[in-house]
């Protein structure tokens, strides 16, 4: 991955999370504050700003993790604010300082501290109905499963689908959706959704790149 497939992947976020705010709102209302996309897409179009001039003007990979982590954290509001932002601050720890350019095993590292904070910072797990749900699988397939890292990748649109969708049946244990008890069941979480969508740019950026 590339400084500019970083700066890609979340110019791709910022643009899928934009078209989806509507449902992403209206599975949060399901279950929470009904504010899930609005505070997501305000935070991203905030990161939108960050490299106004593409490729020439990014800096390296682990100042931008540190860039996007930060305004995530100042502007997004709710739990996915800290979860996002505090662990990109955390992963910029396994991108180089000075290059602009990591192989798959560096794309691998910077995921698994991501997730892992977020777990941590968050208290979840698999089961939880949290993003979670979806972050964890994931990463864990791209570490595990068999054939070429951009095979890999390229199974995670529709894998990251499947798991976002099994949210669903489970019962909420974190956030505000915990409080609604059994009445959680039935809702796919607003967070595994937001989270399919950044995998599915991954996906899109860093496969296509042959």
């Amino acid at each position: 991955m590339t400084s500019d497939q970083f700066r890609q992947l979340w110019m791709c976020f910022a643009d899928q999370v934009s078209a989806y705010t509507d449902t992403l709102n209206d599975l949060d209302r399901a279950i929470g504050d009904g504010d899930h996309g609005t505070n997501l897409v305000r935070g991203l179009n905030k990161v939108r700003t960050l490299w106004p001039s593409g490729e020439l003007s990014v800096p390296h990979l682990q100042e931008m993790s540190k860039q996007v982590g930060m305004t995530l954290l100042s502007t997004v509001g709710g739990a996915s604010g800290a979860l996002w932002g505090s662990g990109l601050l955390k992963a910029a720890g396994e991108l180089p300082s000075q290059e602009d350019v990591i192989d798959d095993d560096g794309v691998i590292s910077w995921i698994e501290a991501l997730v892992s904070n977020i777990e941590t910072r968050g208290k979840a797990q698999i089961g939880d109905k949290t993003m979670v749900d979806v972050m964890r699988p994931a990463v864990n397939w791209l570490k595990d499963a068999p054939g070429p890292f951009r095979e890999r990748l390229e199974a995670l649109p529709r894998l990251t689908t499947q798991w976002m969708e099994s949210t669903t049946d489970l019962q909420a244990k974190r956030g505000r959706a915990a409080y609604l008890g059994a009445r959680s069941i039935g809702h796919i979480d607003p967070g595994s959704f937001s989270a399919a969508l950044w995998w599915q740019c991954l996906s899109k950026v860093v496969a296509s790149e042959k």
